[in-house]
């Protein structure tokens, strides 16, 4: 009796395996970023950052979130974060529209203004696999790390000289594109 019901285990593992190993095998899972989610991929994907994060020991910042460091960290966002993740008052880029899954708008609503410091400083260090967000470690200087993670942290109260740092550019004049001439 307990040798049969051992051998249903194993042959039940190894048919969920085969399912598995067939679903993705023969092109049936969504893999276009315009798909739908595949079953509980949102779930596993936080439950595994979560997870990976809670292991994580809080840090403090060596970096304090003072004018000076804000403003150091607005230009590193700017010219490395802004395209997906948008700055404050202006609409989704392009490349935002277009990645799955959406990054999320750090200057709207809470942000990860409710985060630690250190939380967001792993984020940008190491990114987020499946999910777009590269890592900037080797990239950005420890110092950079930790000044965008004080800004995004402190985004719901930036001193006005690094929201204007922030301010999304003035729209071109006659903003329409010009149609393009033909070449021959």
């Amino acid at each position: 009796m307990v040798k049969g019901v051992v051998i249903g285990f194993i042959l039940g593992l190894i048919a969920v395996a085969a399912g598995v190993w067939y679903y993705f095998g023969s092109g049936r899972a969504p893999v276009a970023t315009t798909d739908p989610d595949m079953p509980f991929e949102r779930t596993f994907a936080h439950r595994a950052l979560n997870a990976r994060l809670d292991r994580q020991p809080a840090m403090d910042s060596p970096v304090p979130a003072d004018e000076a460091n804000l403003l150091q960290g607005a230009l590193a966002y700017r010219e490395n974060c802004a395209v997906c993740h948008g700055l404050p008052g202006s609409s989704r880029s392009n490349i935002a529209l277009g990645m799955y899954p959406k990054p999320p708008e750090l200057f709207r609503g809470t942000g990860v203004t409710d985060d630690p410091p250190s939380e967001s400083y792993w984020k940008v260090a190491n990114g987020i696999r499946l999910s777009g967000m590269p890592g900037f470690k080797g990239k950005l200087t420890d110092n950079q790390l930790w000044q965008v993670s004080q800004l995004v942290a402190h985004a719901d109260k930036l001193p006005d000289a690094v929201m204007k740092e922030l301010a999304p550019p003035p729209a071109p004049v006659g903003s329409a594109a010009a149609p393009l001439s033909p070449t021959r």
